[in-house]
């Protein structure tokens, strides 16, 4: 599949949209013609950007490094913590561009989506630092050190198209269909569509149209690249004999094709361009073991046929000797005897000479015996050789199990090469999964600082007027937040104090029976007394503060559902009881981080109905939930969540 230039507008619009304000926080190369962007914004979801040869996206499957991308170090040099300025599309030709700034400095990374496709990172002056392949044809030089110059112009800019142009089509002697597609440069699902809308036969030529006809062929035109740029999709993956496909929107007949519905054609071609990309990682991490599976299979394949062949060739001989033995016994005493010649021919083999030396030829194999011998002893010659290729067959079967140790042995490395290639699903975040987080069991929602720099991110960034904010009675206690919480919601107030105090020094070191206090937002001033310093997320607290005593340390982990999404919330035991799927409760001491989150995994994995949406979940997604220090697991079980 590749990118029609309508498809690319839609893109960039929609990326442009999305990424307005993000900095790139890491590059990644996946293959060598394709990267993947991450970029960050303080206050929303990271986004997933790949940009390859054939095409931009946002994505939301992180795919490993399969192929060297030799780009990645300057792009990482020169574009790392720059800030998205402006993403967009070439003349409406199949060419978009971003541009990225910071540091004084502005760089454009140019993709050519047609051909064998091409990315080109430039100065502001449009000077080529760095490129995927260079170009040199008779219209055109791409090379480090030149100016970017884009190709020419191979028919009308769709966009800016008019009734004017396309009644040149009445011009010519082509079929309808095949000048639209060609001078629009529209793939021919659109121009067949654009016919089809029209209801023109597109095999009519051209000089066959009326102009009225023209005039629907353009409104038509307009109104599907309108439908496909400004995203009123109906977006489905069709796939056929010929491949696979995304459609913006429903294109001809379909009935005949395996037709999936797409929430978007962003998330549809993201599906497709990612099987694409793992199917050529694929590809390409096992094509070396591929060959040599290949050979070994041949050569496995030849030894196979050499021990038949032997067999065949010792089974004659046999053969020749039985039936020798057996004319012996009808009164035959020479194998010159004339009675011998029928009784060699019905085996396929003859008395002969070979450079005056006699033989028995039998089937190619020529076999020296004495004519003088008698029948027996000629015989047993023939046995005697008969054995002897039998043995053969012993040589070739040890070569043959080494060649079979071998093609097992590259068979498992061709699997491990293959599943060596690890992508995960990037699942969206909400805002408030950056921080400490939990619903209580009045589902409010509760926020709380990480380390110093989370803590004053909570407090200047997500502090509201309704809101009440928490803190332990220990240095090294989180701030936490409860959303909306309104002085008669008493559980809700008690279940983040615990959190606070969970969160806190006090779960690593096992101090019980500390307290937490909450006041308003009015009474935290976000700068210190003149003359006194504060370090990074701390604030001073001014006015009567409300205490609470937590007399347990005690928290719960759970599965949490919202609308079609899963994350892991971790806080008080009641609060996950009550919004959770299932849950583990867990307490001070045991085992460390890492460990307990395998475990947390294991116990998740028993509860769930369906596994998958547990398996979706790194070990790390379960780090993040548990409070730092060790901990143990003391009761798994099903929560009233829904």
């Amino acid at each position: 599949m590749t990118l029609a230039g309508i498809e690319l507008s839609y893109l960039v619009n929609d990326i442009a949209g999305r990424t307005r304000d993000y900095y790139v926080s890491n590059i990644y190369g996946i293959t060598r013609n394709s990267l993947l962007f991450k970029l960050h914004h303080p206050e929303k979801p990271d986004i997933l950007l790949m940009f390859s040869t054939f095409g931009l996206w946002i994505t939301n499957v992180k795919i490993s490094q399969m192929e060297e991308n030799r780009l990645v170090k300057r792009l990482r040099s020169d574009l790392l913590r720059s800030k998205v300025l402006e993403v967009r599309q070439v003349e409406g030709e199949r060419i978009a561009q971003i541009t990225f700034g910071g540091f004084d400095q502005q760089f454009i990374l140019i993709g050519e989506f047609f051909g064998d496709g091409n990315i080109i990172l430039c100065n502001k002056d449009m000077k080529i630092l760095s490129l995927f392949h260079s170009i040199d044809v008779r219209h055109r030089k791409l090379a480090v050190g030149l100016n970017y110059v884009p190709p020419p112009s191979g028919g009308l800019n769709i966009f800016k198209a008019t009734l004017a142009d396309l009644e040149e089509v009445r011009t010519t002697s082509t079929a309808t269909v095949r000048w639209v597609g060609r001078t629009l440069g529209l793939p021919s699902k659109y121009a067949e569509e654009i016919m089809r809308i029209s209801k023109i036969d597109g095999q009519r030529l051209g000089n066959t149209l009326s102009s009225e006809e023209v005039t629907a062929i353009y409104q038509a035109a307009r109104d599907l690249v309108e439908r496909v740029v400004t995203g009123k999709h109906d977006a489905c993956i069709v796939r056929d004999d010929k491949g696979a496909d995304v459609y913006p929107l429903p294109l001809g007949d379909l009935s005949q094709k395996n037709v999936a519905k797409v929430s978007g054609f962003m998330e549809g071609l993201d599906t497709l361009f990612s099987e694409n990309l793992l199917d050529q990682g694929k590809t390409t991490r096992t094509d070396s073991v591929s060959q040599k599976i290949t050979e070994l299979e041949h050569k496995l394949e030849e030894q196979n046929k050499a021990i038949l062949l032997v067999k065949q060739r010792s089974d004659s001989i046999s053969g020749v000797a039985r039936a020798l033995l057996a004319s012996a016994s009808t009164g035959i005493t020479s194998i010159e005897d004339p009675g011998v010649l029928p009784v060699l021919q019905e085996r396929g083999s003859q008395l002969a000479r070979e450079a005056g030396v006699p033989v028995i030829n039998i089937n190619g194999d020529k076999i020296k015996v004495n004519p003088q011998s008698s029948i027996q002893a000629i015989a047993s010659v023939l046995f005697n050789e008969s054995k002897r290729q039998l043995k053969a067959v012993d040589t070739i079967e040890v070569e043959k199990k080494k060649t079979e140790k071998n093609l097992d042995s590259f068979r498992k490395q061709a699997t491990i090469a293959e599943n060596s290639i690890v992508f995960s699903i990037q699942k969206k975040r909400e805002w408030y999964e950056r921080y400490r987080w939990f619903f209580t069991s009045d589902g409010l929602l509760a926020i709380g600082g990480r380390d110093a720099s989370s803590n004053s991110s909570v407090i200047r960034k997500h502090l509201g007027k309704g809101d009440k904010v928490f803190h332990a009675e220990i240095v090294g206690s989180p701030f936490f937040i409860l959303k909306e919480g309104g002085d008669e919601i008493v559980s809700s107030v008690s279940e983040v104090a615990q959190a606070t105090v969970c969160f806190s020094r006090a779960w690593r070191e096992g101090l019980y029976g500390l307290n937490a206090y909450w006041v308003r937002p009015e009474q935290v001033k976000m700068a210190a007394p003149t003359g006194q310093f504060l370090a990074k997320g701390a604030f001073p607290i001014e006015g009567t503060r409300n205490f609470i005593q937590v007399s347990s340390l005690q928290l719960g982990v759970g599965l949490y559902r919202r609308g079609e999404s899963y994350s892991i919330m971790s806080g008080p035991v009641q609060a996950v009881k009550a919004q959770c799927l299932f849950y583990v409760v867990i307490e001070p001491s045991g085992l460390d981080m890492t460990e307990l989150a395998k475990k947390v995994r294991v116990e998740f994995l028993k509860l769930a109905e369906n596994q998958d949406i547990v398996k979706a979940f790194s070990i790390d997604d379960f780090i993040r939930a548990l409070p730092a220090g060790d901990s143990h697991i003391v009761e798994s079980a099903e929560g009233m969540g829904s």
